[in-house]
């Protein structure tokens, strides 16, 4: 197939439709956030102490997402219906909130996950 034949009419390659469910990256397709990812955030928010939020922009292959550290560094992800809805989550359970694009990841996280590492090598898993 030539290069112009993709863009002639009819040449039977079509555009693939939106998914219904949630949103579709190339081949991929991204669940949408729910009821369930909501309360997996406010039982991690009030089960940990010292906890922040970091809100990560929609990327090629998820949908915006509320990262949350807890103050030893233990964290959860899950995906949020938008941008404002992490930074209204944050706010309404007192927790302080950041634009992961702009500050990052806190090393407490790195560390804990390194931890998280070394403690399943010495185990053998």
């Amino acid at each position: 197939m030539g290069f112009m034949d993709r863009f002639r009419r009819g040449s039977g390659m079509r555009m693939s439709k939106p998914a219904k469910d949630g949103l579709r990256t190339g081949s991929t397709r991204v669940r949408a956030s729910d009821k369930v990812d909501e309360t997996h955030l406010h039982e991690f928010v009030t089960a940990r102490r010292g906890v922040e939020g970091f809100v990560e922009p929609r990327t090629a292959v998820s949908d915006v997402t509320l990262l949350l550290v807890a103050h030893d560094g233990e964290w959860t992800r899950r995906r949020v219906p938008s941008i404002n809805w992490a930074h209204d989550f944050a706010n309404k359970h007192q927790v302080p909130s950041y634009d992961a694009a702009v500050v990052g990841i806190p090393q407490r996280m790195r560390d804990y996950n390194s931890r998280q590492k070394q403690q399943r090598k010495e185990r053998g898993y």
